[in-house]
């Protein structure tokens, strides 16, 4: 199996898609500019106090206030406090040693005997801001890196249940126990088996960096007497794209393309950092069709994320979302049937479906509750082969997640792991020419407006050079023939027109785009 990672760089998001055999698989996209991704700590206040659910309200910064369990506290949190308050002592050099000897929070107590209304707090992102939902955080604050997690005020070190050579287990424990600093945790993740030393040391080196910054960071707050401004941004995830690809990347992949020179460079630095003798498969692509058009990406994503879902021989899915959790109903459609019988037939159809729906949950993300309705089986090894089937396709699945086996009903229910919003993208176009009235200017004047866009884009000195991105059956049109509309355009204009097929756009609609990238507004004022 090939394994390839695209990553689509555009001035207002990031995207991440990986492709097996070609095929899509995962997908991941956010904008540039968002906050609250998981992992960002910062500076905070209590908002409000709710001893009914034993939690409280923090002021992030989010529209929505953040929710804070008294779980989530975490068993270190008198030791963070601690530390907190010798900080703001006035001490320069603070050692985290200081503060081990505070006792550990129970799993037993109540937020109001921990926290006050407007007390500064120090917590981190676990959850991203879901639908109405503001962020979920905890003050037990982790520094995750590819091979460890690094944990303040702890001394635990702990190894991924999934790495089962018990030589192993203890040779990472024992190899992170002589490297680890004093006062903090370590847990060994499933990539870090085999790994040397030196790779383990220089991870941890950057982790404990990434924890000094975030302290330096907080110092400075105060100094500058900043906290009436809280909340505050102490410690950012790495870009973007090095966050995505950093728990999605495997050194059998073969290629990483990415569109952009900045994100190419941090992904490089990182992939140099990690894995040395793989980072020649990170390159630039430098096309000029848009790179998710040029590896069949944008095609897969129209087909893949719509309510109805394709697969073998004619059968199909339906795809609901609701606000509880996720339904998703089998349906054999016009396929051909089994001369061996309808149970035969439905177990077909079943176990192509399962190989489908597990490919749909990493590709969606989907989190929480998922409830499947299979066509329904009479034979009781038949319903077992099919929960055999899903269990082992779901074993490529990054997420935590449960599976029951089917009951009586024939609904198979899932719980999967939820950290971000599930990728439920629009793959419905509206008409970008009629704004949903139905009624549209001939096609054949479309080139015409085309042409008018161009001779207001002359009269402005500026732009000497443009990109206009079409639908391709429009590219095709204005590029044919030997002196095709392009070549006259740039001739009357005085415009050099880089003409670009893009997949993602309707068939009727345009973007013009600078020479760097920035869109060039050419929208019409409406009354």
């Amino acid at each position: 199996m090939t394994s390839e990672v695209i990553v689509d760089v555009q001035p207002k998001e990031i995207a991440i898609a990986l492709l097996e055999d070609k095929r899509l698989v995962e997908y991941q996209h956010e904008g540039r500019e968002a906050h609250f991704s998981v992992g960002n700590m910062y500076l905070a206040r209590v908002k409000k106090i709710m001893p009914g659910l034993n939690a409280c309200f923090v002021n992030v910064g989010h529209e929505r206030d953040a929710f804070l369990h008294y779980l989530d506290l975490g068993i270190h949190y008198r030791q963070l406090e601690k530390y907190l308050s010798l900080l703001g002592d006035g001490n320069k050099n603070v050692s985290i040693t200081k503060a081990i000897g505070e006792p550990e929070l129970g799993k037993e107590g109540f937020v109001q005997e921990i926290l006050n209304k407007d007390q500064e707090v120090l917590v981190q992102i676990v959850k991203e801001p879901i639908n109405t939902k503001g962020p979920r955080i905890t003050c037990d604050i982790t520094f995750p890196g590819r091979y460890v997690v690094l944990i303040p005020f702890s001394e635990k070190i702990s190894v991924s249940s999934k790495i089962k050579s018990n030589q192993e287990r203890a040779r990472l424990r024992q190899l992170v126990q002589s490297i680890k600093p004093k006062g903090f945790g370590v847990i060994i993740r499933t990539v870090a088996e085999g790994k040397r030393a030196i790779e383990l040391d220089a991870e941890i080196k950057t982790l404990l960096k990434r924890w000094n910054d975030t302290i330096e960071t907080i110092k400075d707050i105060r100094r500058e007497k900043r906290t009436s401004q809280l909340p505050k941004l102490v410690y950012e995830e790495t870009s973007r794209a090095v966050g995505l690809l950093r728990d999605l990347f495997n050194p059998s992949y073969e290629n990483i393309y990415v569109n952009d020179k900045t994100v190419y460079n941090d992904i490089l630095n990182y992939i140099s950092l990690i894995a040395p003798d793989r980072k020649h498969i990170v390159k630039q692509y430098s096309g000029k069709v848009p790179i998710f058009d040029n590896f069949s990406v944008t095609r897969q994503i129209k087909s893949s994320f719509a309510r109805a879902v394709t697969f073998k021989h004619g059968a199909y899915l339906i795809i609901e979302h609701t606000e509880a959790l996720h339904v998703i109903d089998v349906n054999s459609g016009n396929r051909s049937k089994s001369p061996e019988g309808q149970e035969t037939n439905a177990l077909e159809v079943n176990l192509g479906a399962a190989d489908e729906i597990a490919r749909q949950l990493r590709l969606r993300d989907m989190g929480g509750i998922i409830v499947i309705d299979f066509i329904d089986l009479a034979q009781a090894e038949n319903r077992q082969l099919l929960y055999e089937r899903m269990v082992e396709n779901m074993k490529q699945d990054r997420a935590r997640h449960n599976i029951l086996p089917l009951s009586k009903f024939g609904l198979m229910q899932i719980t999967r792991q939820r950290v971000r919003p599930s990728q439920d993208i629009a793959v419905e176009e509206n008409c970008p020419t009629c704004g949903g009235t139905g009624k549209i200017t001939s096609s054949l004047l479309f080139t015409d407006k085309l042409e008018e866009k161009l001779a207001i884009l002359s009269n402005n000195q500026t732009f000497k050079r443009v990109q206009l991105h079409v639908h391709p059956f429009v590219a095709a049109y204005i590029n044919k023939g030997f002196i095709s509309l392009r070549v006259k355009w740039q001739f009357k204009y005085h415009i050099k027109i880089d003409l670009i097929p893009n997949q993602q756009l309707s068939y009727l609609q345009y973007v013009f785009y600078e020479t760097n990238g920035e869109e060039i507004d050419m929208r019409e004022e409406k009354d």
